[in-house]
C-alpha cells in the first residue's frame, strides 16, 4: 500500500498552517512506535544537557530534526533528503523560531559527504531504498566523530509487506546482513533489536493499517478518526509498550546502533 499521497496532504496542511506542525509531530510521536524506539536509543546514548551535532539522513517531515532542536539545546542539525518540499517547509518553520543552526540540502547519500563531523546520524527507513547501501554506510563513517553513534531503522526480512513496496530495492534486512554490511563499512555494533514483534504487529494493524486503509478510500473517514482512536488507541498503547519493553525474538523491523570500529 502506498501512503505518499496521504503524506503529501499532511505536509501541505502543516505548511499552510504552521501552528499545526507541533500538533502533527505530537501525533506522530503518539502513533508511531518506530519513533519510540529511535528516540529511546537517542536518549540512552546522549545527555540532554549537552548539544548534539546531528545528521538527519533522509529527514522526511523533519520530526527527528525537530526533536533534536527542542530536546538538546544549542544543537546543530544538518538534514538531507531527495524530496526537498518537506525540508524547505521545515526550514521556514525553523527560521521563524530562531533555529539558526538548522541546514537542509538535497543530495544523494551514495555520493554526498558533508564537510562537518557529527555526534549522531540517523537513517530511518531509507537504506532499503538504496541499492548501494554499503557506500552510504561508508560515507556515514567518514563524518561520524569519535564516540558518535549511527542509528538505523529499517524493515527486517520478516516483513512480508515490504516485499510489495515498489520503492524498495530490497524487502528488508536479516540480522546477519545488516551487521555484516556495517562491519564491512568500518562500524562496530553497539546494539541490535527487532521491533514490531508479535505485540507491535497488533498495534500496527489497530493503530495504522486499518484507519489508513479507510482514509485512502475516502476523505470522509477523516471525520470518524477521532472516534476510532478514542476507542482503539488505549488498546494499541498497551501493545506499543509491550513491544518496546519485551525483547522480540523476531520482528518486522530492526533498530541498530553502531559506532566507529577500530581501523
Amino acid at each position: 500500500m502506498q501512503y505518499d499521497k496521504i503524506k503529501d496532504k499532511f505536509a501541505g496542511l502543516i505548511d499552510n498552517f504552521p501552528m499545526l506542525r507541533r500538533l502533527f509531530y505530537l501525533v506522530l510521536d503518539i502513533l508511531l512506535l518506530r519513533q519510540w524506539y529511535v528516540k529511546a536509543k537517542i536518549k540512552k546514548h546522549f545527555s540532554k544537557n549537552k548539544p548534539v551535532r546531528f545528521y538527519d539522513a533522509g529527514a522526511g517531515f523533519g520530526q527527528y530534526s525537530y526533536f533534536i532542536l527542542k530536546y538538546f539545546k544549542k544543537s546543530t542539525v544538518h538534514a538531507i533528503d531527495l524530496k526537498m518540499d518537506y525540508m524547505d517547509s521545515f526550514a521556514r518553520y525553523a527560521a521563524k523560531h530562531g533555529w539558526q543552526d538548522f541546514t537542509a540540502q538535497r543530495a544523494d547519500l551514495t555520493t554526498y559527504v558533508p564537510k562537518d563531523k557529527f555526534d549522531l546520524i540517523v537513517a530511518i527507513d531509507i537504506l532499503e531504498h538504496i541499492e548501494d547501501d554499503v557506500q552510504v554506510l561508508k560515507n556515514f563513517r567518514k563524518v561520524l566523530d569519535t564516540n558518535g553513534k549511527l542509528i538505523i531503522s529499517s524493515p527486517s526480512n520478516f516483513d512480508e509487506s515490504a516485499k510489495f513496496t515498489e520503492e524498495h530495492v530490497r524487502s528488508g534486512y536479516s540480522k546477519e546482513e545488516i551487521i555484516s554490511k556495517l562491519k564491512n563499512a568500518g562500524f562496530r555494533i553497539v546494539s541490535f533489536n527487532y521491533s514490531y514483534g508479535k505485540y507491535g504487529q497488533i498495534y500496527w494493524k489497530l493503530c495504522l493499517k486499518f484507519p489508513l486503509s479507510l482514509i485512502s478510500r475516502s476523505k470522509l473517514f477523516l471525520i470518524l478518526l477521532p472516534l476510532y482512536y478514542l476507542v482503539f488507541y488505549p488498546i494499541s498503547l498497551i501493545f506499543m509498550v509491550l513491544d518496546l519493553k519485551v525483547k522480540n525474538e523476531i520482528g518486522t523491523g530492526i533498530i541498530v546502533v553502531a559506532e566507529k570500529g577500530k581501523t
